[in-house]
Protein backbone atom coordinates (compact mmCIF):
# COMPACT_ATOMS: atom_id res chain seq x y z
CA UNK A 1 0.00 0.00 0.00
CA UNK A 2 1.18 3.10 -0.78
CA UNK A 3 -0.18 6.91 0.17
CA UNK A 4 0.23 9.37 -2.81
CA UNK A 5 0.73 12.97 -1.88
CA UNK A 6 -0.72 14.25 -5.44
CA UNK A 7 -1.42 13.15 -9.23
CA UNK A 8 2.00 12.93 -9.98
CA UNK A 9 2.25 10.33 -6.63
CA UNK A 10 -0.32 8.61 -8.28
CA UNK A 11 1.34 8.11 -11.57
CA UNK A 12 4.83 7.07 -10.16
CA UNK A 13 3.03 4.41 -8.05
CA UNK A 14 0.97 3.06 -11.31
CA UNK A 15 4.09 3.14 -12.97
CA UNK A 16 5.27 0.29 -10.84
CA UNK A 17 2.45 -1.39 -10.69
CA UNK A 18 2.65 -5.08 -11.27
CA UNK A 19 0.47 -7.51 -13.02
CA UNK A 20 -2.33 -7.26 -10.13
CA UNK A 21 -2.94 -4.10 -11.18
CA UNK A 22 -4.16 -1.06 -8.24
CA UNK A 23 -7.05 0.12 -6.48
CA UNK A 24 -8.09 3.15 -4.83
CA UNK A 25 -8.79 2.81 -0.40
CA UNK A 26 -9.92 5.34 1.40
CA UNK A 27 -11.12 5.28 5.22
CA UNK A 28 -11.18 1.20 5.55
CA UNK A 29 -15.04 1.59 6.33
CA UNK A 30 -15.99 -0.97 3.96
CA UNK A 31 -17.34 -4.98 5.16
CA UNK A 32 -16.37 -6.21 2.17
CA UNK A 33 -13.02 -6.62 -0.23
CA UNK A 34 -13.73 -3.68 -2.44
CA UNK A 35 -10.66 -1.69 -1.19
CA UNK A 36 -8.06 -5.32 -1.05
CA UNK A 37 -6.04 -6.00 -3.55
CA UNK A 38 -4.11 -8.91 -2.69
CA UNK A 39 -0.77 -9.26 -4.18
CA UNK A 40 -1.18 -5.88 -6.33
CA UNK A 41 -1.02 -2.02 -5.27
CA UNK A 42 -3.33 -0.36 -2.81
CA UNK A 43 -3.28 3.52 -3.52
CA UNK A 44 -4.49 4.60 0.05
CA UNK A 45 -6.16 8.26 -0.78
CA UNK A 46 -6.48 9.92 2.60
CA UNK A 47 -3.45 12.58 1.98
CA UNK A 48 -5.32 13.58 -1.13
CA UNK A 49 -8.05 15.59 1.19
CA UNK A 50 -9.13 19.20 1.71
CA UNK A 51 -11.83 21.57 0.71
CA UNK A 52 -11.73 23.64 -2.05
CA UNK A 53 -14.23 25.40 -2.72
CA UNK A 54 -17.45 26.53 -0.13
CA UNK A 55 -19.95 28.25 -2.20
CA UNK A 56 -22.10 29.09 0.94
CA UNK A 57 -24.80 31.37 -1.01
CA UNK A 58 -25.78 28.73 -3.44
CA UNK A 59 -24.56 25.53 -1.29
CA UNK A 60 -21.71 23.97 -3.65
CA UNK A 61 -18.94 22.45 -2.16
CA UNK A 62 -15.73 21.13 -4.25
CA UNK A 63 -13.50 18.71 -2.29
CA UNK A 64 -10.89 16.11 -3.43
CA UNK A 65 -11.79 12.72 -3.21
CA UNK A 66 -9.76 11.94 -0.17
CA UNK A 67 -11.33 14.35 1.86
CA UNK A 68 -13.28 12.23 4.48
CA UNK A 69 -17.12 13.36 5.48
CA UNK A 70 -16.05 14.64 9.18
CA UNK A 71 -14.19 17.03 7.84
CA UNK A 72 -17.01 18.37 5.09
CA UNK A 73 -19.38 18.55 7.81
CA UNK A 74 -17.09 20.40 10.57
CA UNK A 75 -17.30 23.06 7.99
CA UNK A 76 -20.49 23.26 6.23
CA UNK A 77 -22.73 22.43 9.48
CA UNK A 78 -22.07 25.79 11.28
CA UNK A 79 -22.44 27.49 8.26
CA UNK A 80 -26.09 26.05 7.54
CA UNK A 81 -25.71 23.23 5.35
CA UNK A 82 -25.75 19.32 5.17
CA UNK A 83 -24.57 16.83 3.12
CA UNK A 84 -27.68 15.84 0.99
CA UNK A 85 -27.44 12.10 1.73
CA UNK A 86 -24.85 10.62 4.33
CA UNK A 87 -24.29 7.09 4.97
CA UNK A 88 -24.07 5.78 8.98
CA UNK A 89 -20.97 6.67 9.10
CA UNK A 90 -18.71 10.04 8.67
CA UNK A 91 -15.70 7.98 8.93
CA UNK A 92 -15.78 7.54 5.06
CA UNK A 93 -14.09 9.58 1.63
CA UNK A 94 -16.08 11.78 -0.49
CA UNK A 95 -14.26 9.34 -3.40
CA UNK A 96 -14.90 6.24 -1.34
CA UNK A 97 -18.77 7.61 -0.98
CA UNK A 98 -19.00 7.88 -4.96
CA UNK A 99 -17.60 4.76 -5.75
CA UNK A 100 -20.02 2.44 -3.94
CA UNK A 101 -22.94 5.02 -4.34
CA UNK A 102 -23.68 5.78 -0.56
CA UNK A 103 -27.61 5.70 0.46
CA UNK A 104 -28.80 7.51 3.73
CA UNK A 105 -32.36 7.11 5.62
CA UNK A 106 -33.81 9.45 3.14
CA UNK A 107 -33.41 7.16 -0.10
CA UNK A 108 -37.29 7.35 -0.49
CA UNK A 109 -37.29 10.47 -1.20
CA UNK A 110 -33.58 11.96 -2.00
CA UNK A 111 -31.89 8.92 -4.03
CA UNK A 112 -28.65 8.79 -3.14
CA UNK A 113 -25.16 10.77 -3.16
CA UNK A 114 -25.15 10.15 -7.24
CA UNK A 115 -27.72 12.13 -7.06
CA UNK A 116 -26.73 15.10 -6.09
CA UNK A 117 -23.51 15.29 -7.94
CA UNK A 118 -22.65 18.42 -10.22
CA UNK A 119 -19.47 16.17 -11.48
CA UNK A 120 -16.56 14.27 -10.31
CA UNK A 121 -12.95 14.11 -11.84
CA UNK A 122 -11.61 10.54 -12.89
CA UNK A 123 -8.38 9.59 -13.43
CA UNK A 124 -7.62 6.98 -16.20
CA UNK A 125 -4.97 4.69 -16.31
CA UNK A 126 -2.82 6.51 -19.18
CA UNK A 127 -2.77 9.46 -16.52
CA UNK A 128 -5.71 11.56 -18.26
CA UNK A 129 -8.15 13.22 -16.39
CA UNK A 130 -11.57 13.04 -17.53
CA UNK A 131 -14.27 15.79 -16.04
CA UNK A 132 -17.54 13.90 -16.02
CA UNK A 133 -20.62 14.76 -15.38
CA UNK A 134 -24.40 13.46 -16.00
CA UNK A 135 -25.55 15.67 -18.69
CA UNK A 136 -21.75 16.11 -20.74
CA UNK A 137 -20.61 12.25 -20.08
CA UNK A 138 -23.32 10.01 -18.98
CA UNK A 139 -22.01 6.48 -19.74
CA UNK A 140 -18.91 7.53 -17.92
CA UNK A 141 -20.97 8.74 -14.55
CA UNK A 142 -23.04 6.30 -14.15
CA UNK A 143 -20.55 3.55 -14.91
CA UNK A 144 -18.28 4.75 -11.86
CA UNK A 145 -21.24 5.89 -9.64
CA UNK A 146 -20.91 2.40 -7.46
CA UNK A 147 -18.44 1.39 -9.93
CA UNK A 148 -16.43 -0.16 -6.56
CA UNK A 149 -13.62 1.80 -7.77
CA UNK A 150 -13.03 0.19 -11.21
CA UNK A 151 -13.42 2.68 -13.99
CA UNK A 152 -10.48 4.72 -12.60
CA UNK A 153 -9.50 7.01 -9.62
CA UNK A 154 -12.21 9.82 -8.23
CA UNK A 155 -9.88 12.58 -7.73
CA UNK A 156 -12.22 15.41 -6.58
CA UNK A 157 -15.72 16.07 -7.09
CA UNK A 158 -18.88 19.02 -6.46
CA UNK A 159 -21.75 18.41 -4.42
CA UNK A 160 -24.70 19.72 -4.01
CA UNK A 161 -25.50 20.45 -0.25
CA UNK A 162 -28.47 20.63 1.89
CA UNK A 163 -29.68 23.82 3.58
CA UNK A 164 -30.14 23.37 7.28
CA UNK A 165 -31.82 26.25 10.22
CA UNK A 166 -30.12 24.03 12.82
CA UNK A 167 -27.44 21.19 14.00
CA UNK A 168 -30.64 19.27 15.47
CA UNK A 169 -33.07 16.45 14.31
CA UNK A 170 -36.76 16.60 15.20
CA UNK A 171 -37.85 12.59 15.31
CA UNK A 172 -40.68 10.92 16.23
CA UNK A 173 -40.44 7.10 16.83
CA UNK A 174 -42.77 4.54 17.83
CA UNK A 175 -43.11 0.67 18.12
CA UNK A 176 -44.12 -2.15 16.15
CA UNK A 177 -45.46 -4.99 17.16
CA UNK A 178 -44.48 -7.37 14.52
CA UNK A 179 -42.85 -6.93 10.22
CA UNK A 180 -46.02 -6.77 8.90
CA UNK A 181 -47.00 -3.92 11.14
CA UNK A 182 -43.93 -2.24 10.36
CA UNK A 183 -43.87 -2.28 6.96
CA UNK A 184 -47.53 -1.04 7.00
CA UNK A 185 -46.09 2.08 8.81
CA UNK A 186 -43.51 2.75 6.84
CA UNK A 187 -45.56 1.88 3.87
CA UNK A 188 -48.19 4.57 4.63
CA UNK A 189 -46.32 7.33 5.89
CA UNK A 190 -42.86 7.67 5.24
CA UNK A 191 -43.51 10.18 2.32
CA UNK A 192 -44.27 12.88 5.15
CA UNK A 193 -40.77 12.10 6.67
CA UNK A 194 -37.00 13.23 4.73
CA UNK A 195 -35.52 10.30 6.61
CA UNK A 196 -36.59 7.21 8.01
CA UNK A 197 -35.34 3.84 9.60
CA UNK A 198 -36.18 1.24 11.32
CA UNK A 199 -34.15 -1.41 13.27
CA UNK A 200 -36.01 -5.01 13.71
CA UNK A 201 -35.99 -7.58 16.26
CA UNK A 202 -34.23 -10.22 13.96
CA UNK A 203 -34.46 -12.76 17.44
CA UNK A 204 -38.34 -12.04 17.92
CA UNK A 205 -40.54 -15.26 17.11
CA UNK A 206 -44.40 -16.40 17.18
CA UNK A 207 -46.59 -13.36 17.18
CA UNK A 208 -44.10 -10.73 17.61
CA UNK A 209 -41.85 -11.59 14.59
CA UNK A 210 -40.14 -8.81 13.12
CA UNK A 211 -40.65 -6.42 15.61
CA UNK A 212 -39.24 -3.27 15.68
CA UNK A 213 -38.48 0.39 16.62
CA UNK A 214 -39.32 2.79 13.74
CA UNK A 215 -37.19 6.12 13.47
CA UNK A 216 -38.32 8.91 11.16
CA UNK A 217 -37.54 12.76 11.47
CA UNK A 218 -36.20 16.20 9.65
CA UNK A 219 -33.96 18.57 10.04
CA UNK A 220 -35.18 20.95 13.32
CA UNK A 221 -36.20 24.32 12.68
CA UNK A 222 -34.85 27.42 14.50
CA UNK A 223 -38.23 27.43 16.08
CA UNK A 224 -38.71 24.14 17.59
CA UNK A 225 -35.62 24.32 19.86
CA UNK A 226 -35.55 25.24 23.19
CA UNK A 227 -34.45 27.93 23.97
CA UNK A 228 -30.88 27.32 25.67
CA UNK A 229 -30.24 25.43 22.11
CA UNK A 230 -31.77 28.27 19.99
CA UNK A 231 -28.70 30.48 21.61
CA UNK A 232 -26.26 28.96 18.98
CA UNK A 233 -28.22 26.44 16.67
CA UNK A 234 -25.31 25.71 14.62
CA UNK A 235 -23.22 24.36 17.21
CA UNK A 236 -21.34 21.10 15.56
CA UNK A 237 -18.88 19.61 17.60
CA UNK A 238 -18.97 15.36 17.56
CA UNK A 239 -17.30 13.55 20.30
CA UNK A 240 -16.01 9.95 21.19
CA UNK A 241 -17.66 8.58 24.16
CA UNK A 242 -16.05 5.49 24.26
CA UNK A 243 -13.45 3.32 23.03
CA UNK A 244 -13.66 -0.41 22.58
CA UNK A 245 -9.90 -2.04 23.92
CA UNK A 246 -7.98 -4.22 21.74
CA UNK A 247 -8.56 -7.92 22.24
CA UNK A 248 -12.03 -8.25 23.68
CA UNK A 249 -13.49 -11.52 23.45
CA UNK A 250 -16.74 -11.78 21.63
CA UNK A 251 -19.64 -10.55 23.54
CA UNK A 252 -22.15 -10.90 20.92
CA UNK A 253 -23.69 -14.20 21.80
CA UNK A 254 -27.19 -15.21 21.14
CA UNK A 255 -28.07 -14.93 24.53
CA UNK A 256 -26.84 -11.61 24.62
CA UNK A 257 -28.10 -10.75 21.39
CA UNK A 258 -31.51 -11.60 22.73
CA UNK A 259 -31.44 -9.35 26.19
CA UNK A 260 -29.88 -6.96 24.04
CA UNK A 261 -33.24 -6.98 21.77
CA UNK A 262 -35.83 -7.39 24.17
CA UNK A 263 -34.12 -4.51 26.36
CA UNK A 264 -33.67 -2.09 23.41
CA UNK A 265 -37.29 -2.72 22.09
CA UNK A 266 -38.39 -1.92 25.65
CA UNK A 267 -37.07 0.94 25.92
CA UNK A 268 -38.06 2.23 22.80
CA UNK A 269 -41.04 4.43 23.48
CA UNK A 270 -45.10 2.93 22.20
CA UNK A 271 -45.34 6.56 20.02
CA UNK A 272 -42.84 9.69 20.74
CA UNK A 273 -43.12 13.04 18.36
CA UNK A 274 -41.08 15.87 17.95
CA UNK A 275 -37.99 14.66 20.02
CA UNK A 276 -34.85 16.95 19.30
CA UNK A 277 -31.89 14.67 18.86
CA UNK A 278 -28.13 16.08 17.79
CA UNK A 279 -26.90 15.44 14.02
CA UNK A 280 -24.79 13.05 14.99
CA UNK A 281 -27.03 10.77 17.39
CA UNK A 282 -29.51 10.82 14.79
CA UNK A 283 -27.01 10.15 12.00
CA UNK A 284 -24.40 8.18 13.02
CA UNK A 285 -25.04 6.63 16.76
CA UNK A 286 -22.19 3.85 16.37
CA UNK A 287 -19.62 6.89 15.53
CA UNK A 288 -19.28 7.66 19.04
CA UNK A 289 -18.04 4.26 20.35
CA UNK A 290 -14.22 3.81 18.63
CA UNK A 291 -13.45 0.43 17.16
CA UNK A 292 -16.97 -1.15 18.17
CA UNK A 293 -16.25 -3.58 16.08
CA UNK A 294 -14.04 -4.81 18.30
CA UNK A 295 -16.93 -5.91 20.33
CA UNK A 296 -17.08 -9.26 17.85
CA UNK A 297 -14.01 -10.58 19.19
CA UNK A 298 -11.19 -11.75 17.02
CA UNK A 299 -13.62 -13.16 14.27
CA UNK A 300 -15.08 -10.19 13.28
CA UNK A 301 -18.83 -10.27 11.93
CA UNK A 302 -20.48 -10.55 8.44
CA UNK A 303 -22.72 -7.84 7.29
CA UNK A 304 -25.02 -8.93 4.85
CA UNK A 305 -27.77 -6.23 2.89
CA UNK A 306 -30.30 -6.88 0.92
CA UNK A 307 -32.69 -5.14 -1.58
CA UNK A 308 -36.14 -6.50 -3.24
CA UNK A 309 -38.48 -4.78 -4.96
CA UNK A 310 -41.72 -3.67 -3.58
CA UNK A 311 -44.68 -6.64 -3.45
CA UNK A 312 -41.86 -8.65 -2.55
CA UNK A 313 -42.39 -8.41 1.15
CA UNK A 314 -42.46 -12.27 1.86
CA UNK A 315 -38.61 -12.17 0.98
CA UNK A 316 -37.76 -9.84 4.08
CA UNK A 317 -40.17 -11.77 6.30
CA UNK A 318 -38.58 -14.99 5.17
CA UNK A 319 -35.09 -14.03 5.89
CA UNK A 320 -36.19 -12.72 9.31
CA UNK A 321 -38.17 -16.29 10.07
CA UNK A 322 -34.87 -17.94 8.77
CA UNK A 323 -32.38 -15.38 11.49
CA UNK A 324 -34.84 -15.79 14.40
CA UNK A 325 -35.46 -19.58 13.94
CA UNK A 326 -31.87 -19.92 13.20
CA UNK A 327 -30.86 -17.89 16.23
CA UNK A 328 -28.51 -15.46 14.96
CA UNK A 329 -27.13 -13.24 17.35
CA UNK A 330 -27.75 -9.76 15.12
CA UNK A 331 -28.43 -7.09 17.55
CA UNK A 332 -28.15 -4.44 14.67
CA UNK A 333 -30.62 -5.18 11.77
CA UNK A 334 -31.87 -2.10 10.17
CA UNK A 335 -34.82 -1.68 7.42
CA UNK A 336 -35.88 1.32 4.73
CA UNK A 337 -36.90 2.07 1.79
CA UNK A 338 -35.51 2.78 -1.38
CA UNK A 339 -36.87 5.20 -4.05
CA UNK A 340 -34.97 4.35 -7.85
CA UNK A 341 -31.36 3.85 -8.25
CA UNK A 342 -28.70 5.77 -10.74
CA UNK A 343 -25.44 3.62 -11.34
CA UNK A 344 -25.08 0.92 -13.64
CA UNK A 345 -24.02 -0.87 -10.50
CA UNK A 346 -25.58 0.93 -7.79
CA UNK A 347 -26.75 -0.82 -5.15
CA UNK A 348 -30.09 1.26 -4.66
CA UNK A 349 -33.56 -0.05 -6.64
CA UNK A 350 -37.17 0.59 -5.59
CA UNK A 351 -37.96 -1.53 -2.62
CA UNK A 352 -37.23 -2.88 1.02
CA UNK A 353 -33.35 -3.06 2.24
CA UNK A 354 -32.73 -5.01 5.00
CA UNK A 355 -29.05 -4.77 6.54
CA UNK A 356 -27.49 -7.37 9.19
CA UNK A 357 -24.64 -7.76 11.00
CA UNK A 358 -23.71 -11.25 12.25
CA UNK A 359 -21.01 -12.53 14.34
CA UNK A 360 -18.61 -14.66 11.92
CA UNK A 361 -18.43 -18.33 12.89
CA UNK A 362 -21.89 -19.31 13.52
CA UNK A 363 -22.76 -22.59 12.63
CA UNK A 364 -24.79 -22.82 9.50
CA UNK A 365 -24.10 -18.83 8.51
CA UNK A 366 -23.01 -19.10 5.28
CA UNK A 367 -25.89 -21.65 4.29
CA UNK A 368 -28.35 -19.62 5.50
CA UNK A 369 -26.77 -16.74 3.51
CA UNK A 370 -27.24 -18.26 0.24
CA UNK A 371 -30.42 -19.54 0.98
CA UNK A 372 -31.14 -15.61 1.50
CA UNK A 373 -29.42 -14.47 -1.54
CA UNK A 374 -31.20 -16.91 -3.55
CA UNK A 375 -34.56 -16.24 -2.79
CA UNK A 376 -33.62 -12.17 -3.55
CA UNK A 377 -32.33 -12.84 -6.95
CA UNK A 378 -35.21 -14.88 -7.70
CA UNK A 379 -37.25 -11.66 -6.34
CA UNK A 380 -35.90 -9.56 -8.79
CA UNK A 381 -33.59 -8.29 -6.08
CA UNK A 382 -29.51 -7.79 -5.31
CA UNK A 383 -27.15 -7.82 -2.69
CA UNK A 384 -24.59 -4.69 -1.71
CA UNK A 385 -21.49 -5.03 -3.09
CA UNK A 386 -19.47 -2.50 -1.27
CA UNK A 387 -20.85 -4.97 2.09
CA UNK A 388 -19.92 -8.43 0.69
CA UNK A 389 -17.23 -10.77 1.13
CA UNK A 390 -19.30 -14.31 -0.47
CA UNK A 391 -21.29 -13.51 -3.07
CA UNK A 392 -22.00 -16.44 -5.20
CA UNK A 393 -20.89 -14.91 -8.68
CA UNK A 394 -23.40 -16.69 -10.95
CA UNK A 395 -26.09 -14.67 -9.03
CA UNK A 396 -24.56 -11.38 -10.04
CA UNK A 397 -26.60 -10.84 -13.43
CA UNK A 398 -29.78 -11.79 -12.34
CA UNK A 399 -28.81 -9.07 -9.64
CA UNK A 400 -27.44 -6.41 -11.79
CA UNK A 401 -29.13 -6.06 -15.29
CA UNK A 402 -26.75 -3.80 -16.22
CA UNK A 403 -23.83 -5.54 -15.65
CA UNK A 404 -23.02 -6.11 -19.13
CA UNK A 405 -23.55 -2.50 -20.09
CA UNK A 406 -21.07 -2.04 -16.99
CA UNK A 407 -18.46 -3.90 -18.35
CA UNK A 408 -18.73 -2.56 -21.66
CA UNK A 409 -17.85 1.10 -19.78
CA UNK A 410 -14.88 -0.74 -17.99
CA UNK A 411 -13.60 -1.91 -21.18
CA UNK A 412 -13.78 1.43 -22.44
CA UNK A 413 -12.39 3.03 -19.55
CA UNK A 414 -9.38 0.57 -18.75
CA UNK A 415 -9.00 -1.85 -21.35
CA UNK A 416 -5.78 -2.88 -20.08
CA UNK A 417 -7.43 -3.72 -16.59
CA UNK A 418 -5.01 -1.73 -14.26
CA UNK A 419 -8.05 -1.56 -11.54
CA UNK A 420 -7.96 -4.61 -9.77
CA UNK A 421 -9.50 -5.80 -6.34
CA UNK A 422 -10.02 -9.29 -4.54
CA UNK A 423 -13.81 -8.05 -5.43
CA UNK A 424 -13.36 -7.94 -8.64
CA UNK A 425 -11.39 -11.19 -8.97
CA UNK A 426 -14.25 -13.20 -6.82
CA UNK A 427 -16.87 -11.88 -9.02
CA UNK A 428 -15.39 -12.09 -11.99
CA UNK A 429 -15.53 -8.47 -12.89
CA UNK A 430 -12.08 -8.43 -14.72
CA UNK A 431 -12.75 -10.45 -18.23
CA UNK A 432 -15.16 -9.83 -20.97
CA UNK A 433 -15.20 -13.66 -20.67
CA UNK A 434 -16.93 -13.79 -17.61
CA UNK A 435 -20.37 -15.15 -18.80
CA UNK A 436 -18.17 -18.20 -20.68
CA UNK A 437 -16.86 -19.19 -17.44
CA UNK A 438 -20.07 -19.35 -15.87
CA UNK A 439 -21.69 -21.51 -18.11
Amino acid sequence: MVRPRDAADVATALGAMGARGAIARGLGRSYGDVAQNGGGLVLDMTAQRGIERFDEDEGILAALAGTSIDDILRAIVPRGWFLPVTPGTRFVTLGGAIANDVHGKNHHGDGSLGDHLVGFELLLPDGQVRQVALASDPETYEATLGGLGLTGIIVRATVRLLPIGTSWTRVDTERAVDLEDLMGRMASDDHRYRYSVAWVDCLARGRSLGRGVLTRGDHATREELPSALARDPLVYSPRMLASVPPGVPNVVTRAAARSFNEVWFRKAPREERGRITSLTSFFYPLDAIADWNRLYGRRGFVQHQFVVPFGQERVVETAVELLSSGGSASFLAVLKRFGPGRGMLSFPAPGWTLALDLPAGQPGLAQLLDRIDRLVAEAGGRVYLAKDARLNPALLPDMYPDLDRWMDARERLDPGHAWRSDLERRLGLGARQRKDALT
